[in-house]
C-alpha cells in the first residue's frame, strides 16, 4: 500500500507544489488504521479502496480537502471513528464532506431497515440526500463518483443480483449526474462498465466487430489528421488534430436509438481540433467549411452559447469527398479540459482559506433548481422519475423575448419551459408563442426558438399537462396543484421528517410571459377555421387555451364558446345546427388531421435515418410510409402523417429542407399516395 500512497503523493506534488501533504499523509494513517483486518470481496485490503478513489480525486487535480476526504470516506460508516473524531483531527470542513458522502453511501440502503420502506423509497430518499448534499457543496458528489467509478472497476466479486442493481443504478443515476457536471471521461467509463454488465453479451458483440476494422479505421483517420493539420497550418491557425475515440455503449445508443446499423454508426469518423485561443476555434471553422461542404442542420456553437455543465466547444458535420460524413469538435486546450473533467476542472479552492470560484458557483445553477423542487416531490415515483429524466436527457437551448438563454431536456414544451420560469406561469399558462407564432402546448421546443408565454389569472393545470411535460419540475408542480384542487388523490404517506418545503417565490419575468385578458383570449379562438370573430366565453365553464371547445350561436347575435365537456350548456338538448366547430389558435381542437408528403431523395448514405431522426422530436404521427423508386432515376420516400397543428404540413416541410440529401419535397393528398389511404 505505501507503493500506492507515494504514487498519490507524487500526483498531487506535481499538479500543485505547494500542497499540504501532511495532512495527506494524517489522513492515511487514520484510515488505514480504522479499516485494519477489513477485506474486500477481491481479496484486497480495504484501505486499496480508499487510495483508489483518493487517486481518481487526485487526477482531476483537486484540492487537498477534497483528496483527505476521499481517503476518509468510509470511516463513519464502516469503523469506530465518529464526526467529532474527524473535527478535532482535521476540521469541521473535511469532517462535513465525509459526513455528506457517508450519508448517501448508497442509494438502496440495507435491507435492515423497516420492511414497509419499499425499495423505490428507500431509493428515493437516498436519492434525495444525494442531491441536498450535492446542492450544499458539489465536492461531495465528486467523492461519490470516485468512490462509484473504482466499485464498477472491481464490480464483478460481488453476486450476480448487486452486479446487475448497481449497474443499472449507474446508468440510470451516476453516469448521467457525471455528464450533467461536465465530466464525460468518468461518465464513459462508467457506462461501459455498466452495459459490460447489464448485457455481457452485446458488449462482447460491440468490442469484437469494432477491433475487427479498428486498423482500417485508424488508418484512414490518421490521413485525415495529417490532411487537417497541413492545412490549418498553411492558414497559420495553431492547433492540434486527434482522432476522437467511439467507446462502446454510445455507438449502442445510437444503433438502438437512432434506428441505425453498426455499420452506419462507424462509418461516421470523427475529429477535434484543439486551438489556442477563442478566434483560432472560428479560424479553424473556417479552414474546415473551405475544405469541405457542411450538412445542413447539424452546425451547433457551444461556445457562443455554452451548455450548463460548462461545456463549450464547435460543433459541426461535413461531407467528405468519399460521401462518409466527417464529425468535427472545435475548442481551446482550456475547453477541452473542461470537457473531459467538468465542474472538477473549475474547482478552485484556495489552500485554507475555501474562496470558491464564482464562475463555478453560477454554473452550478441547474442544482439550485433542481433543489428548489426537490422537497416538494412527495411520491418515490414522482422523484425517481423526475431525476433520471432531468439528468439523462439531452438539451435544447431556447431564448426569451430579450435573449436570455434557457437549457430544457430535448422533448421539452412550452409548459416546461412556463414552469421553468416559475410555477405561478406555469400553473397560469394559457398558450405560447414561439418564434411569433402561436404553437400548441405539446410542441417540442427546438435549439434558437424564442419563447414567450401567455397566462390568464383564471387558468389552472389540467390532468393531461402531465402528459405534455417532460421536466420534473413540472411534472412536481403539476401534481401538487392538482392534489390542491381536488384533480388527483392526496399522498397519505408520511413527509421524512427531515423535508421542508422550500419558501414560495414571489419573482415576476416580464420579459417572458404577457398576462392575457378576456380580449385577448377572443383573438386566440378560431370559428370553423376563421380568426378573429368576436365571441363571448361562458360563465358556467369558463374555457381556457387548452381545453377542447365548441361554439354555439345565440339567438342574440353573437357566439358563446363552451367547454366541449361543459355539463350544464347540455350539448343534446340544444339546436345541433347552431353548434359550430371552434378551437385555439395554433390547435385543430381535440382534432387530427392526415398529411400527405412526397420527398424526392438525392444519392447519398444514410438520408432516411437523417429524415427520421429530423422529423422524430416533432408533434406528429406517422402512419404510413414507403420508399420506392420513379421512373426518372429518383428515389422517393412517400408517407402520410397525422398533426393537431393547422400549420404542420409546413413545419414538417421546413424541417426536412434542412436535411442533405432532399431534392424535393411536395405535399400530396394521402388518397394519391397510397390507395389505402384515408
Amino acid at each position: 500500500m505505501r507503493t500506492e500512497f507515494a504514487k498519490l503523493l507524487k500526483t498531487i506534488r506535481k499538479y500543485n507544489p505547494d500542497a499540504d501533504t501532511g495532512v495527506v499523509r494524517r489522513a492515511y494513517r487514520i484510515a488505514d488504521r480504522a479499516h485494519q483486518g477489513q477485506i474486500r470481496l477481491s481479496g484486497d485490503p480495504y484501505i486499496t479502496h480508499c487510495l483508489a478513489v483518493a487517486s481518481n480525486l487526485a487526477q482531476l487535480r483537486l484540492d487537498t480537502t477534497t483528496i483527505v476526504a476521499g481517503l476518509l470516506h468510509d470511516v463513519l460508516e464502516d469503523t469506530d471513528v465518529t464526526p467529532e473524531d474527524l473535527t478535532r483531527e482535521f476540521g469541521e470542513e473535511i469532517a462535513a464532506l465525509v459526513e455528506g458522502v457517508s450519508n448517501i453511501r448508497a442509494l438502496s440502503l440495507p435491507a435492515s431497515l423497516p420492511a414497509e420502506l419499499s425499495q423505490k423509497q428507500k431509493q428515493a430518499e437516498n436519492l434525495r440526500k444525494m442531491l441536498v448534499a450535492t446542492a450544499k457543496d458539489v465536492r461531495v458528489i465528486l467523492i461519490k463518483l470516485a468512490d462509484r467509478l473504482h466499485n464498477m472497476r472491481t464490480i464483478e466479486y460481488l453476486p450476480e443480483d448487486r452486479i446487475h442493481r448497481i449497474s443499472q443504478e449507474t446508468l440510470d443515476i451516476y453516469a448521467p449526474l457525471a455528464n450533467r457536471l461536465g465530466m464525460a471521461r468518468w461518465k464513459w467509463e462508467l457506462e461501459d462498465h455498466a452495459f459490460h454488465h447489464l448485457d455481457p453479451a452485446m458488449y462482447r458483440e460491440m468490442a469484437a466487430r469494432v477491433a475487427m476494422k479498428r486498423r482500417e479505421r485508424e488508418a484512414w483517420l490518421q490521413k485525415t489528421v495529417e490532411f487537417l493539420e497541413q492545412r490549418l497550418a498553411e492558414s497559420e491557425v495553431v492547433a492540434r488534430v486527434i482522432g476522437r475515440p467511439k467507446h462502446l455503449f454510445s455507438i449502442y445508443q445510437k444503433i438502438v436509438q437512432q434506428g441505425k446499423d453498426f455499420e452506419q454508426v462507424m462509418d461516421v469518423q470523427a475529429v477535434r481540433i484543439i486551438t489556442q485561443t477563442v478566434a483560432g476555434c472560428y479560424n479553424a471553422l473556417g479552414v474546415v467549411h473551405h475544405l469541405w461542404p457542411p450538412v445542413p442542420g447539424r452546425f451547433k456553437d457551444y461556445i457562443a452559447v455554452p451548455k450548463i455543465n460548462m461545456y463549450q466547444s464547435i460543433h459541426t458535420t461535413v461531407m467528405r469527398e468519399n460521401g462518409a460524413p466527417l464529425e468535427i469538435q472545435i475548442r481551446t486546450e482550456e475547453m477541452d479540459r473542461t470537457a473531459r473533467e467538468g465542474i472538477a476542472s473549475h474547482w478552485r479552492y484556495k489552500e485554507g482559506l475555501g474562496k470558491q470560484d464564482l464562475k463555478l458557483d453560477n454554473q452550478l445553477r441547474w442544482l439550485r433548481q433542481m433543489y428548489e423542487w426537490l422537497n416538494e416531490a412527495h411520491a418515490p415515483e414522482e422523484l425517481l422519475d423526475s431525476v433520471r429524466r432531468d439528468v439523462g436527457a439531452s438539451e435544447v437551448y431556447v431564448f426569451t423575448p430579450k435573449g436570455e438563454v434557457k437549457e430544457l431536456p430535448g422533448g421539452a414544451t412550452p409548459l416546461d419551459f412556463a414552469y421553468m420560469i416559475h410555477s405561478d406561469v406555469g400553473h397560469q399558462c394559457i398558450g405560447a408563442r414561439v418564434n411569433g407564432a402561436m404553437v400548441p402546448l405539446r410542441y417540442h421546443l427546438q435549439t434558437g426558438d424564442v419563447v414567450e408565454i401567455l397566462t390568464s389569472k383564471n387558468q389552472t393545470p389540467h390532468l393531461d399537462w402531465l402528459d405534455v411535460v417532460v421536466t420534473g419540475r413540472a411534472r412536481t408542480r403539476i401534481r401538487q396543484r392538482l392534489r390542491e384542487i381536488g384533480e388527483l388523490e392526496p399522498i397519505e404517506e408520511d413527509e421524512p421528517p427531515e423535508r421542508k418545503r422550500s419558501p414560495k417565490l414571489s419573482r415576476k419575468p416580464p420579459s417572458t410571459i404577457r398576462q392575457v385578458d378576456d380580449t385577448t383570449r377572443q383573438k386566440l379562438i378560431r370559428i370553423q377555421g376563421n380568426k378573429g370573430i368576436a365571441v363571448q366565453f361562458a360563465k358556467c365553464c369558463n374555457p381556457m387555451p387548452g381545453h377542447p371547445i365548441i361554439g354555439y350561436i345565440t339567438k342574440t347575435p353573437g357566439i358563446t364558446i363552451h367547454r366541449a365537456e361543459c355539463q350544464h350548456f347540455g350539448v343534446t338538448k340544444r339546436d345541433p345546427e347552431r353548434i359550430i366547430e371552434a378551437y385555439w389558435d395554433g390547435e385543430l381542437g381535440g382534432f387530427t388531421r392526415e398529411v400527405g408528403m412526397r420527398v424526392t431523395l438525392g444519392q447519398r448514405p444514410n438520408v432516411l435515418a437523417d429524415i427520421t431522426n429530423a422529423i422524430r422530436p416533432m408533434n406528429i404521427s406517422i402512419i404510413r410510409a414507403e420508399y420506392r423508386p420513379g421512373d426518372n432515376g429518383e428515389t422517393f420516400f412517400d408517407f402520410v402523417f397525422e398533426t393537431r397543428e393547422e400549420e404542420g404540413a409546413k413545419r414538417v416541410a421546413a424541417t426536412l429542407r434542412t436535411v442533405a440529401g432532399v431534392a424535393n419535397i411536395k405535399q400530396v393528398p394521402p388518397a394519391k399516395l397510397f390507395k389505402t389511404a384515408t
